[in-house]
């Protein structure tokens, strides 16, 4: 049963969005979206163009997430802003992430091997904004601090090698 603040938050969500105001912040999470290259196009932004490297199967899926890059969201389970999943092609993968507002980000990106929508730690390979060393002392958690970074109005190019353990 929802309770009226939930359904007070709601309703005036959906009153915000019809008249074309942004919503609430927590409205901002978790958004599935498309891989589409024409908002990483000339004159399109903010957006990051994510070109992942060392991808190593044709198999199962790559998924994109993007988080703000503060320690309150990065890599918080359901506190990333955009996700998008894409079958996975061995080699090299682009992908264009579209940002909310200009500021700091941070993407993580994660090949799961199989499809299953499991982590498993002896096949899925994992990938991160400025290619942060990760070892067993971080548990594959490096800060926020080490993979943030920032986006203006325009496109931000990036580039992050996926790594196997």
């Amino acid at each position: 049963m929802k309770s009226i603040k939930g359904i007070a938050v709601g309703a005036a969500a959906a009153v915000l969005a019809a008249a074309g105001i942004a919503a609430p912040a927590q409205a901002q999470y978790r958004q599935k979206i498309s891989n589409d290259m024409s908002k990483c196009s000339a004159g399109a932004g903010p957006a990051v163009k994510v070109t992942v490297t060392g991808i190593k199967a044709s198999s199962g899926v790559v998924r994109v997430q993007s988080y703000r890059g503060t320690k309150a969201d990065w890599l918080e389970s359901g506190r990333w802003i955009y996700r998008m999943e894409a079958p996975a092609r061995a080699g090299t993968m682009t992908f264009c992430m579209p940002v909310p507002e200009t500021g700091t980000y941070a993407i993580a990106v994660r090949h799961d091997m199989n499809g299953n929508g499991k982590t498993d730690l002896s096949a899925d390979g994992g990938a991160m904004s400025n290619n942060p060393s990760i070892n067993i002392f971080n548990l594959g958690k490096p800060s926020y601090t080490k993979t943030r970074f920032d986006v203006g109005p325009g496109v931000v190019p990036i580039s992050v090698e996926m790594r196997y353990f």
